[in-house]
């Protein structure tokens, strides 16, 4: 009989040491570990954390609430930012307001939409296709070909013709000279702009034979180095 007391008093003091797990019908059973920790932890007198997509809890509300008791956990939908189509419809993605869901243009945009075969079937038939190369065909206009003008007067010497008629390289004596010139190979030169128009000028004075100007002095023909190689080249 002694033996039985002291087993049913230790049995007692731990039964006592235990904690105190909360009833399954209102506790655990019926939310998150987390939530209960929260909801505990305000019933302890800490800062009760709300809940991950719920309403904000108070710390009046958490003590008033009896051990045991669940707390509010009803959420309430957040407002949708997502833009909304006229038709009521969502874009896809985060696609902007003015994108067309079922074919990705752009609304109102200006963008020319001839490459898309869907698009252009849709508002083209044969008979608008007839009807637009039928307007072509009305605006085409052939131009014919005319004779071309004829020169007029003396344009002076030819110096392709003259370059194609010589056949001494540049610098190679071919017409006499005098040694006595009034005034340099440059200074005779330079009121001209180009070879080809001081070998023009050349040749309405005289030239190759005679040079009173003075830009021949080497006498190959040639004024203020003009050179008539690619003149010859155009006949290969």
């Amino acid at each position: 009989m002694h033996r039985l007391v002291l087993t049913a008093l230790a049995v007692s003091t731990l039964a006592a040491c235990q904690p105190q797990v909360p009833d399954s019908a209102q506790g655990v059973g019926f939310e998150s570990y987390s939530d209960y920790m929260r909801r505990r932890d305000g019933q302890l007198g800490g800062t009760p954390q709300p809940v991950i997509g719920g309403p904000a809890i108070s710390t009046e509300t958490v003590t008033a609430a009896p051990i045991g008791a669940p707390l509010p956990t009803t959420a309430t939908a957040a407002p949708s930012t997502a833009p909304v189509m006229p038709n009521g419809e969502r874009p896809r993605g985060d696609a902007p307001a003015g994108i067309k869901t079922q074919s990705g243009e752009v609304a109102h945009s200006g963008i020319s939409d001839e490459q898309s075969f869907a698009a252009v079937a849709a508002r083209e038939t044969i008979a608008s296709d007839a009807e637009r190369l039928r307007r072509q065909r009305e605006q085409y206009v052939v131009v014919q070909p005319t004779a071309l003008p004829q020169r007029t007067g003396d344009t002076g010497p030819n110096i392709a013709q003259y370059a194609m008629s010589t056949t001494n390289p540049p610098g190679t004596r071919v017409y006499a000279r005098s040694s006595l010139r009034l005034r340099s190979y440059e200074a005779s030169c330079a009121p001209f702009s180009s070879a080809d128009l001081a070998q023009i000028e050349f040749l309405k004075r005289g030239g190759p034979e005679r040079d009173p100007m003075g830009v021949d002095p080497d006498g190959d023909g040639f004024a203020c180095g003009w050179d008539p190689r690619p003149f010859r080249a155009g006949l290969n």
